[in-house]
């Protein structure tokens, strides 16, 4: 049994405003049917990956906790 190249990078969110993956930039149908397409079709999806993610726009990180504290004692020093 051979390994299917994918794209996933397990960031699995879709940007509501173009349908892709904020990750890998696939659409949910390419995703889902990812093992059932050919290696052809695959690489061709893979090609315009790039270009997609271009126009996804990224969500904000998250300040967590920690990196809220190191900022907050940075601020004070």
């Amino acid at each position: 049994m051979t390994a299917i190249e994918s794209p996933c990078i397990l960031v699995c969110s879709i940007d509501m405003k173009t349908g892709y993956c904020f990750g890998c930039g696939r659409t949910r149908d390419e995703i889902s049917g990812w093992i059932t397409m050919a290696p052809e079709t695959r690489r061709e999806i893979m090609g315009e990956l790039p270009a997609r993610l271009e126009t996804v726009e990224r969500k904000p990180r998250r300040e967590t906790r920690r990196s809220r504290m190191a900022r907050e004692r940075s601020e004070t020093s």
